[in-house]
């Protein structure tokens, strides 16, 4: 028994010893500096690109461990790995790797990992060199291989494969463990990929040759970390996709220095972020808004037009954009009187603690227009008709229903930018959603109000509720310079939470 181990283990050594025999002498004398452009324009070639060493500007991998660190186990994980820094850097890659990956996925449940398809993209993609995603784009059949797990990069750019070594599990739980690299070799079939002599390899000088499938390259063609550093961010309009989801919490890419500035903050952040929200609480919004400029919460906007001003006699139905669930708090600060606001799913702990009246809509269409009604016969209301938040410079689609009121409507375009915490989420506790955004250091917040728009004409010419709602939707992403999207709350929530996005209110 003990000698068939020692066979094994030994034949196993000799196979790893012999594939990188083998590759080392297959690169010699083809490898090149710098993929130019006109050698891959072959419309036949296949090009293999090494992720973190021919398409990543940086090829460190930190940061990414430390997003599926802090969004899929919480602070107490991404401390431990930010504590362990140290040591990876004194270890070797494969080590280190290792390290990462245990301390990083261990305990973690498989089906409701969702780092890899709802956050890892933004920050990816947001990390890709137009350099690169041109090179890679000229081959015929791309195929992108990757030191980090499969998991955390399957959802990257859209190839064709994309070649990661697989995490062992147990009972639906990550163990923290990694196949070996070959593993990953034996299951791909390289036929079907369609791979044949043409094969063109692009990566790092340090990181990409260890990969056993470079070995089947003809040509390698290598880039410096110095000429990567030269190279320029991909443009978001030539995203393979558009960039219009994701999810989590944090708003920086967490590298060692902001990883550290981040739990350094902490302990200043919660402490100011409830101190905000009692002064949105219990000051009023005379106070309140020179009250929280000093604690860092800045405002930016126009007045209003006269066509738009409210009067005290006349209640006003708003319609604005939705990016966090302050939107009606801040227009309400704006025309300095409380508003009514329309919510969908809103947490029970949001609603009792807001400030301002909240009416909870039902989806039906009879009951809910039947609500906004009566609350427009005695005071102004604020509709968010995207049903939900996008942090994106984009628009969802417009529900119609404000639209069928048959009152004329304020456009009110609204942007909000931070630093270091997203204030929504889709798949974590809504519950907490404007505690993260008022831990910000930053906040700024911009509120504009456009001219009036009459429900049953545009421009002259009668119109329904649905040309009315796209009306509006392009008036307000022209005031915004954002881009107009069919896409709804359902289409957000199936791909970051795997659901539709609809929360029953609990009775008892």
């Amino acid at each position: 028994m003990i000698s068939k181990v020692l066979y094994k283990y030994f034949l196993f050594f000799y196979k790893v010893l012999l594939r990188r025999v083998r590759l080392a002498h297959g690169c010699h004398g083809k490898l090149q500096k710098s993929p130019p452009l006109e050698k891959l324009s072959n419309s036949n070639q296949a090009i293999v690109c090494d992720v973190e060493g021919g398409l990543l500007r940086s090829s460190s991998t930190f940061p990414y461990f430390m997003l599926v660190a802090l969004e899929g186990g919480g602070f107490f994980r991404g401390l431990l790995l930010l504590v362990l820094y140290p040591l990876l850097c004194c270890v070797g890659c494969e080590l280190g790797l290792r390290v990462m990956v245990m301390v990083c996925f261990f305990g973690i449940k498989r089906e409701g990992f969702r780092v890899g398809k709802a956050i890892l993209p933004k920050f990816l993609m947001e990390d890709v060199g137009l350099e690169g995603f041109e090179a890679l784009n000229k081959g015929s059949k791309r195929v992108c291989v990757s030191r980090m797990p499969r998991v955390m990069v399957e959802g990257l750019l859209g190839v064709e494969v994309v070649i990661g070594r697989e995490l062992k599990e147990f009972h639906g739980y990550y163990t923290g463990l990694m196949e070996e690299e070959g593993e990953a070799m034996e299951r791909l079939d390289l036929e079907l990929m369609g791979m044949g002599d043409g094969v063109v390899g692009m990566g790092a000088y340090a990181s990409s040759l260890h990969h056993p499938l470079f070995s089947l390259c003809k040509e390698v063609y290598l880039v410096s970390e110095i000429e990567k550093r030269k190279w320029q961010p991909l443009p978001r309009a030539m995203y393979p996709k558009p960039l219009v989801f994701h999810d989590g919490r944090i708003a920086f890419k967490p590298t060692p220095s902001s990883t550290l500035s981040m739990f350094l903050w902490l302990p200043l952040g919660i402490p100011l972020g409830i101190a905000r929200a009692v002064v949105f609480l219990f000051l009023p919004f005379k106070l309140a808004i020179p009250i929280l400029a000093l604690l860092g919460m800045n405002n930016t906007g126009r007045c209003i037009p006269r066509s738009s001003s409210p009067s005290p006699s006349s209640p006003q139905l708003f319609v604005c954009n939705h990016r966090t669930l302050l939107d009606p708090l801040y227009i309400s600060a704006a025309v300095k009187r409380n508003l009514t606001a329309t919510t969908y799913s809103l947490s029970r702990m949001s609603e009792l603690l807001s400030p301002i009246k909240t009416i909870r809509l039902t989806r039906n269409k009879k009951l809910d227009r039947e609500k906004m009604e009566k609350v427009l016969q005695d005071e102004g209301l604020v509709v968010c008709p995207e049903g939900t938040t996008c942090r994106e410079p984009y628009l969802l689609r417009f529900s119609p229903l404000f639209a069928e009121l048959g009152r004329e409507i304020v456009p009110v375009a609204l942007d909000s930018r931070v630093g270091m915490f997203y204030g929504t989420t889709a798949g974590g506790l809504k519950c907490l959603d404007p505690l993260y955004f008022l831990m910000n250091p930053i906040l700024t917040y911009r509120v504009e109000f456009l001219d009036k728009v009459d429900t049953t004409s545009i421009e002259g010419r009668g119109c329904n509720s649905v040309e009315v709602a796209n009306y509006v939707q392009e008036k307000i992403a022209k005031a915004l310079g954002f881009e107009c999207t069919s896409l709804t709350r359902r289409d957000k929530y199936l791909m970051l939470a795997g659901n539709e996005g609809f929360v029953e209110a609990k009775r008892r």
